[in-house]
């Protein structure tokens, strides 16, 4: 578009709108909308309230550890996939959550930063194994054998970073909201589609958005066990780790923000779309979504990691150290998952041809 055209767009269809001298309306030469010049000036202001995004972190999360507590502290580096633990100096040759490869001592804590929070383990070991076996008992496809072949090589205590993000969010929406009504007479049937321009705005505040910081956890599956409680969250000490291990972070804060934004945009989005109701259906059409008073906090969470091998593959699992979530992936037995199959297709099938009958007789 050129400098200093304006040139509107039909919130109905999207294409471009018209005045029409002999209507004395702007009207849409694609789908016949019109419009007066008051909704058209509504819509004006509302497309120069929105905002070009400017927004800076203003926090700088973690802190320096001091002398004595980096020097408790040593770092084990595994050979095998690269990841990086942090454990107490009084930790003895170990393996790696991940892997399960032996971990080599690096050195201390030089450089890292320090938490600033730490929300400490509340299940144990036995526990974490109780819920595995509980997680297994609810899988249908399962392979029976599983349960009796696989045994656990692994579990670990792991305390994963997590880059936490604090912002204010204003938001702008528009969508085409459609509304459709059914007449018939007795010959035909006639559907009247009714379009409308919908506006939402308003304020949101975001606190403690977590993005993983650690490239050998999945963050898929870091995602699958939140949410978190930050509430018990307290302030980090070298303490809670005693017993535990600590992923060393090794995505900065800076390069987790654009995960961030995206986790906040995408939630801001579905709490204003869960706004727009009444209608047959409402299709996004413009958004402006401002990100301020941005603040940042760098965090421990506890997860228990397992891995089991079965048929010479390796099986990874995670549970949310506070509040007990159990999630990953397992095996599925094939004969399980057609014999399922088929009979969701045959009941499907049955209930088709009864209905096709029901209609005929009618």
């Amino acid at each position: 578009m050129a400098e200093g055209l304006l040139q509107y767009k039909c919130p109905c269809c999207g294409g471009a709108i018209e005045f029409d001298p002999s209507l004395q309306k702007v009207k849409c030469p694609y789908c016949d909308t019109e419009f007066d010049f008051n909704t058209l000036k509504q819509y004006d202001e509302s497309l120069s309230k929105v905002k070009p995004e400017d927004m800076k972190w203003q926090k700088e999360a973690g802190s320096e550890w001091t002398e004595d507590e980096a020097s408790g502290m040593r770092v084990y580096v595994c050979k095998s996939c690269g990841g990086s633990i942090v454990a107490d100096q009084n930790t003895a040759a170990t393996t790696c959550p991940y892997c399960g490869n032996p971990l080599v001592m690096m050195g201390n804590l030089g450089g890292d930063l320090k938490p600033d929070y730490i929300i400490p383990f509340r299940f144990d070991k036995e526990a974490a194994k109780k819920q595995y076996r509980e997680f297994l008992s609810t899988k249908r496809l399962l392979p029976s054998v599983f349960k009796d072949e696989n045994h656990i090589d692994e579990i670990k205590g792991v305390y994963v970073p997590f880059w936490l993000f604090d912002t204010d969010v204003d938001a702008q929406f528009r969508f085409k909201g459609e509304k459709v009504s059914v007449r018939q007479d007795n010959q035909f049937e006639y559907r009247d589609h009714s379009y409308y321009n919908v506006s939402r705005a308003g304020d949101l505040k975001f606190s403690h958005v977590p993005v993983d910081g650690s490239k050998q956890m999945d963050d898929a599956l870091m995602q699958s066990i939140e949410p978190f409680d930050f509430s018990k969250a307290v302030p980090f000490q070298t303490a809670y780790l005693a017993g535990f291990m600590a992923d060393r972070y090794d995505v900065s804060k800076e390069d987790s923000i654009d995960a961030a934004n995206k986790r906040i945009k995408e939630s801001t989005r579905q709490a204003f779309m869960e706004t727009v109701s009444g209608y047959s259906s409402a299709v996004p059409i413009s958004e402006s979504i401002q990100l301020k008073n941005g603040k940042s906090n760098y965090a421990l969470y506890p997860v228990w990691l397992l891995n089991t091998t079965w048929n010479g593959q390796r099986y990874t699992f995670a549970m949310n150290g506070e509040t007990g979530k159990f999630v990953g992936n397992l095996p599925v037995d094939e004969k399980a998952y057609k014999k399922l199959w088929w009979k969701v297709f045959l009941i499907a099938s049955v209930a088709a041809y009864a209905a096709s009958w029901l209609i005929y007789l009618l």
